[in-house]
């Protein structure tokens, strides 16, 4: 980024480019006159494809019309568009920072695995190129397609800083951010640096319909989510679950791969050290 010149943000999803979320982020960015907008997403819903790439097979990538913005839409899975976005081979420069999202939903706790909005940013990340994904916390029934276009505006503070850190390269290179924002999102208590929460999806399966060909099966959904509330001393330490709920936008650093825990790594460094020859079969 030359002094002078307007920073290059590339946007991408994994609600597809049509998403509202995606949308609002670009008409927030492009309306400021300050960046320089590239758009690379999924053609379609790509939700919880997780880091999934395409191998050994081509995609395709389509000019699509969004004002203010250099865009594509793309038959590939968010981690390809981010990829490719960054590649040279749609666009003549590279990003100066690559936003995903906003997504539709929060990706909090081990969400986080399953996200392919957190895999189009952890993508970039990969290949050096500074990084954030976006989620507003979307509850049925209760929020509204406008939100997302306050949930960009909420995060254009974050997303200036940032920009400011890499001119002055100051930005760390060993993290991606991952923004969670609240639902009430018209009403938020500003922002929370927070570590990545437990929370997770516990998979069910319950059949709906049989046939001689076998069975069809639909899976269920019930989301854990850390049991500790947090109190005024200890919220640096609280899950982004609970703050959300306190409508607190949480920023999390993210790596490509979360650490083991540190009791875990204790005890089998001491573990491994026993393992020099096959237990005895009363072991078993």
């Amino acid at each position: 980024m030359e002094d002078g010149e307007q920073p290059t943000i590339l946007i991408t999803n994994d609600d597809g480019i049509d998403a509202p979320g995606l949308r609002a982020l670009v008409q927030v960015l492009v309306s400021t006159n300050r960046f320089s907008v590239q758009v690379c997403a999924p053609d379609r819903e790509r939700s919880a494809v997780s880091h999934g790439i395409t191998w050994l097979h081509p995609i395709e990538a389509k000019p699509v019309n969004i004002d203010g913005a250099s865009a594509y839409a793309v038959s590939g899975t968010p981690a390809d568009c981010a990829s490719l976005g960054i590649s040279k081979a749609l666009f003549p420069t590279v990003a100066d920072l690559v936003l995903s999202g906003i997504n539709m939903g929060s990706n909090c706790g081990y969400h986080v695995v399953y996200s392919g909005t957190v895999a189009g940013a952890r993508e970039a990340f990969f290949n050096d190129i500074p990084s954030i994904s976006i989620s507003y916390d979307w509850v049925r029934g209760k929020s509204d397609i406008n939100d997302f276009s306050l949930a960009a505006q909420a995060c254009l503070p974050i997303i200036i800083a940032v920009l400011v850190e890499i001119k002055n390269q100051r930005f760390p290179q060993r993290c991606f951010l991952n923004v969670d924002l609240p639902a009430n999102i018209a009403d938020h208590k500003g922002y929370r640096l927070t570590k990545q929460g437990k929370s997770f999806f516990k998979m069910g399966w319950r059949q709906v319909t049989s046939g001689t060909q076998g069975e069809r099966m639909s899976s269920t959904m019930t989301m854990d989510v850390d049991t500790a509330l947090p109190t005024e001393a200890n919220t640096s330490s609280v899950s982004p679950e609970h703050l959300l709920f306190r409508r607190e936008i949480t920023v999390t650093p993210l790596a490509a791969l979360s650490p083991a825990e540190a009791d875990c790594h204790a005890y089998l460094k001491d573990w491994l050290s026993s393992v020099h020859e096959l237990p005895s079969a009363s072991a078993l």
